[in-house]
């Protein structure tokens, strides 16, 4: 395939694996990088700089296709290093960045300085024109379906995805809602020239989660997600679970709660204890709607086969429909 962001990237096909708290790691993107996507290291998954400096160069033993790294900045009382982990990205050749929350122009100057990429996710048309004003060279515009925090605005992909076609200059990449052929042809007919993908992803082969996770995101229904956070104005988009019911019955009680009340049960590390254990109900398990259109768990490589197999006939068979009548 060729869009302006498989040109912008150096890949195969315009397929990227989001950046993911805890599952982007080198088993995955590898994976999808070797497969003709993009895949995508999580910095903020590694503990320090120097512990991502060695990941990188561990994903570069397992593939020679372009990947990327994520680093998402998010305000926080005691917030990491994020120049010293953009520094370890800089240095050790990665010229491919995915943004998310926030990216100082500061930063964004220095990625750039370096010749990388930037690929920014963002959840509303007025945060990519001004990413896009920053300097930005791709947008991944993030719908309310999606895993993760779909902002305060509840825009689903349909609407977004042709309203950040049509208000920006560079390419666009559609996320939230991705899983298959069918959800990148529209896609692609909306005007975005790429697709991005993170829960689709989990239910991989390669994936660095229990199985038990993952059988649990075949076997859910699109209903069975639940946004948490709503009071806060962070909200967030998981696997409906005792630990999210619990979370969401705080926030609902009267006089609502105070972050303090709820953030043992948020905590990043339950999470991470539940991808790694099994435990559905350890911690919060981030998932998207699409989990409803998840039936199997393939490898990366069959996975993207088949998408791009099943857009080709998805946009084949749009077009015959499409042709003027006799």
């Amino acid at each position: 395939m060729k869009t302006r962001i498989t040109d912008l990237l150096g890949i195969r096909y315009p397929i990227i694996q989001g950046g993911m708290q805890w599952v982007g790691t080198t088993e995955l993107a590898a994976a999808v990088s070797n497969a003709g996507g993009l895949g995508i290291l999580t910095a903020l998954t590694q503990p320090s700089p120097e512990h991502l400096a060695r990941e990188i160069e561990r994903c570069r033993e397992q593939t020679d296709q372009p990947f990327g790294v994520n680093l998402t900045i998010l305000p926080t009382s005691k917030a990491p290093p994020y120049e010293a982990y953009l520094d370890a990205i800089l240095d050790s050749g990665v010229r491919i960045l995915e943004t998310a929350g926030n990216h100082p122009q500061a930063l964004t100057e220095k990625t750039r300085r370096a010749g990388a990429r930037i690929v920014h996710k963002c959840t509303t048309v007025r945060h990519a024109l001004s990413a896009e004003r920053r300097g930005v060279d791709a947008i991944s515009i993030d719908g309310f379906e999606c895993a993760g925090h779909p902002g305060e605005e509840d825009i689903p992909g349909l609407i977004l995805i042709p309203l950040a076609t049509r208000a920006l200059r560079i390419p666009v990449i559609a996320s939230g809602g991705m899983v298959d052929g069918r959800s990148m042809a529209a896609a692609l007919a909306l005007g975005a020239e790429g697709i991005n993908m993170g829960t689709r992803f989990c239910a991989t082969l390669e994936a660095p989660i229990h199985d038990n996770i993952k059988q649990a995101l075949v076997n859910a229904t699109e209903q069975e997600t639940q946004l948490i956070l709503r009071s806060f104005r962070n909200t967030g988009r998981v696997l409906k679970n005792a630990v999210s019911d619990q979370v969401v019955a705080l926030e609902n009680q009267p006089g609502g709660c105070e972050f303090p009340d709820i953030q043992p049960l948020v905590s990043g590390q339950r999470g991470r204890e539940a991808l790694a254990s099994g435990d559905l109900d350890a911690g919060l398990v981030w998932a998207g709607q699409v989990i409803g259109l998840i039936d199997d768990i393939p490898s990366c490589a069959v996975l993207i086969q088949r998408i791009v197999a099943e857009c080709r006939a998805a946009l084949q068979h749009a077009s015959l429909l499409a042709a003027p009548a006799p």
